[in-house]
């Protein structure tokens, strides 16, 4: 399920090089330098150059607010926004985002208690929604590259990068104007360029993890497929649909064993 999240990201860098190759080419090329040598880096190296070469294209005329100046907005109780907005939004959260993030940590090595878990991005979300903030949940994408080896080689010292994307979203966040008026120059593929580099090695890992073992490889390889195909129903993403296609081979091939034994 992780493979087929992460490989439409990972093919972007290619269609990126199709769309604009110009602005691409040269980051490909810097962040594969950087990797050769200096593989931390790498992304980052990536991620500034995007950022200089886009900053080229800005126009000078344009006013940049720098700063974002908060607006305190009263918070009004909407029973159609309940139905028709907070239950869809729930649903699609723990189907796409809790259910991939719990599969990312356990692809990595971490077990964390799900319950626990849910309870406490539970309450965040709840202390955000007066503030218009979004759900907090176990971003599938942002595990990814947070809990990986690309994050540090030693897995007790990975919480270092989730602190430091904490803080970057904060400084992004205090600079919304500067960030929307880089992006809306921005093709939207080379973004996405950026975020597959990131991500190659994490879906290294989940394809090497999905077929190491004989047993039960149709059954990943149909939830590979099944989640990578973009498939969705009711506003629910692919990875769970994923889940239940692969989980249905698993549950089909486990039963036509016990009934070849049993003769």
């Amino acid at each position: 399920m992780l493979a087929g999240v992460l490989l439409n990201l990972c093919l972007a860098p290619m269609h990126a090089v199709a769309v604009t190759p110009a602005l691409a080419l040269p980051i490909i090329l810097t962040w594969a330098f950087v990797w050769r040598y200096w593989r931390l880096y790498a992304v980052p190296a990536a991620v500034a150059l995007m950022v200089v070469l886009l900053a080229m294209q800005v126009h000078t005329g344009i006013a940049v607010a720098w700063l974002a100046e908060p607006i305190v907005v009263k918070p009004i109780w909407s029973t159609s926004a309940m139905i028709g907005l907070a239950m869809p939004l729930f649903l699609v959260t723990m189907a796409s985002q809790n259910i991939p993030g719990i599969a990312v940590l356990a692809v990595n090595g971490y077990s964390p208690p799900a319950g626990k878990l849910f309870q406490v991005t539970g309450l965040f979300t709840l202390a955000a929604a007066p503030f218009g903030g979004h759900a907090v949940n176990l971003a599938a994408i942002t595990a990814a590259l947070c809990a990986g080896p690309d994050a540090n080689p030693n897995p007790a010292k990975r919480y270092w990068a989730a602190v430091t994307a904490g803080a970057t979203y904060v400084v992004f966040g205090l600079m919304a104007g500067a960030a929307t008026s880089l992006i809306a120059v921005s093709p939207p593929v080379l973004i996405e360029a950026i975020a597959g580099l990131a991500l190659l090695g994490a879906l290294g890992g989940a394809l090497m993890g999905a077929v190491t073992e004989a047993d039960g490889r149709e059954a990943a390889l149909i939830t590979f497929l099944v989640t990578a195909s973009g498939l969705s129903f009711f506003g629910i993403s692919g990875a769970f649909w994923g889940l239940l296609a692969g989980g249905a081979m698993r549950a089909l091939t486990r039963w036509h064993s016990n009934r070849s034994v049993s003769r």
